[in-house]
């Protein structure tokens, strides 16, 4: 497994945000990670990319603890959070470089090449970042998750307030990188988990309240709908 999480726990101040959770993810399957606003969510992966220490617990991604060893866990994961930064007065072509250069890679020059070409970024590398839209804004925050070709993707919110046509186009990208790659995704779309996942975890008040292979959930539930699954079980 690309990702295994164990016990793993984390509060602030007295409010435990993560309780002891645990979970695995693996190549070639996409895992929607879900739950209701302050569940514990973000807080989960921020410590899966190490941004936060775990209290308690461990994560490993790709065999490395992302305690013991975070550089490279970081050369490993490619991160998409909610709100991507972006320098958004740079080109979109020199921002890549810029993350290239950042991330030390050899050939930088073909690398942004390759990616810009794989997210569909050609008609607007040389275009401010500034002046694209969201839909493009996000195609360019997956290209700085993925330029270093990492096993594993983390999406946090990657399709929010895209219309309809930037949707599928997103989606699509995100279920061929999940061919090869470990992808985590979490959003509050359940059409969006739906259409992409194939396992799901669900938290709730910092507790794993479901976790499985999508089409089991359903069945065990005796529903093909996601949302009825996802009310009945953060109901308490």
């Amino acid at each position: 497994m690309s990702i295994r999480v164990s016990n793993l726990a984390k509060a602030f101040g007295g409010q435990k945000a993560v309780n002891g959770i645990s979970f695995e993810a693996g190549p070639g399957r996409i895992l929607g990670f879900l739950g209701p606003n302050g569940a514990g969510k973000s807080t989960t992966m921020r410590m899966l990319t190490t941004y936060l220490r775990p209290d308690s617990g461990s994560a490993e991604v790709c065999g490395y603890d992302v305690q013991a060893e975070p550089l490279e866990v970081r050369r490993r994961i490619g991160y998409l959070p909610e709100h991507t930064p972006l320098y958004t007065e740079m080109y979109v072509r020199e921002f890549l470089r810029f993350v290239a250069a950042a991330y030390g890679l050899k050939e930088p020059g073909r690398k942004v090449e390759a990616i810009i070409e794989r997210v569909g970024l050609g008609g607007e590398q040389h275009k401010k970042i500034q002046v694209l839209s969201k839909g493009y804004r996000q195609r360019v925050g997956l290209a700085q998750a993925m330029i270093h070709n990492p096993e594993v993707l983390i999406l946090d919110e990657p399709t929010s307030g895209l219309d309809p046509n930037q949707l599928t186009e997103v989606r699509d990208l995100i279920r061929k990188l999940g061919r090869d790659k470990t992808v985590i995704l979490s959003t509050h779309i359940m059409q969006e988990v739906a259409a992409l996942c194939d396992d799901v975890v669900i938290i709730n008040k910092g507790n794993i309240v479901a976790n499985s292979d999508l089409n089991v959930l359903k069945a065990a539930h005796h529903t093909d709908s996601l949302e009825e699954i996802f009310k009945k079980v953060t109901a308490s």
